[in-house]
């Protein structure tokens, strides 16, 4: 159910003609509800351009022992914004009524701090804002890219899939772009994408490492869809 404050100032914002991004900010206590949706006051609040592992989902460290992932990034995102204000960014209404905004704690980027801490992964469906945390938190193994995992989308899909192989990038330059030839296709995958873990570089073959998206597409290769 949409709070009382929030059909507030939908209601204000369509008799002034405004964008729900037009919406007055707002700002409040945390309540965390699990590592993406927290209560700020009295407004379900979204986050922004990340999704976290489900709060019952498990994951596999690096030894292939199954460790709970989504209750530990609930306490993660507990023990650091529990209590605390947050000042949010109006940018949405999702299916569920939810506001979906962009949050900060004393100025500190939320959505940001998950997704580099390895707690959520960038919401590609969504938003590009948080693709540099994630390769970052990739290749630092941080979080669920210890080991192995179900992306949350697929979880909520189907809890029972294999888990997705997420090997940490390993090229001897540190770049984390592959560039990889199908047939007459030459196709770069960024970190986190969904065949980014399968795909294996053959510079023998002419595939390579690339270090940004620019200088994929300077070279002539396009992005996986």
């Amino acid at each position: 159910m949409v709070h009382r404050s929030l059909l507030l100032a939908l209601l204000l914002s369509a008799v002034l003609g405004l964008s729900v991004e037009d919406a007055p900010d707002l700002s409040g206590r945390v309540h965390v509800i699990d590592a993406d949706t927290f209560d700020v006051g009295e407004i379900r609040v979204r986050l922004h351009g990340v999704d976290a592992p489900e709060s019952d989902q498990t994951c596999l460290d690096a030894d292939g022992q199954e460790w709970p992932c989504g209750a530990w990034s609930v306490e993660q995102a507990e023990a650091r914004w529990e209590g605390r204000t947050a000042g949010c960014e109006r940018l949405d209404i999702d299916r569920y009524g939810r506001t979906v905004a962009r949050c900060e704690v004393n100025g500190i980027d939320l959505g940001a701090t998950l997704v580099s801490g390895g707690m959520a992964l960038a919401y590609r469906d969504y938003s590009d804002d948080y693709l540099p945390q994630e390769a970052s938190a990739q290749g630092a193994r941080v979080g669920v890219w210890r080991g192995e995992f179900q992306i949350p989308q697929d979880y909520r899909r189907g809890p029972t899939l294999v888990v997705t192989d997420v090997a940490v990038v390993d090229s001897a330059g540190g770049c984390q772009i592959k560039g990889n030839i199908s047939g007459t296709d030459r196709i770069y995958h960024r970190p986190g994408g969904r065949s980014y873990a399968a795909t294996r570089i053959d510079e023998s073959a002419g595939e390579r490492w690339f270090c940004s998206e620019e200088e994929a597409q300077a070279a002539g290769w396009r992005a996986a869809r």
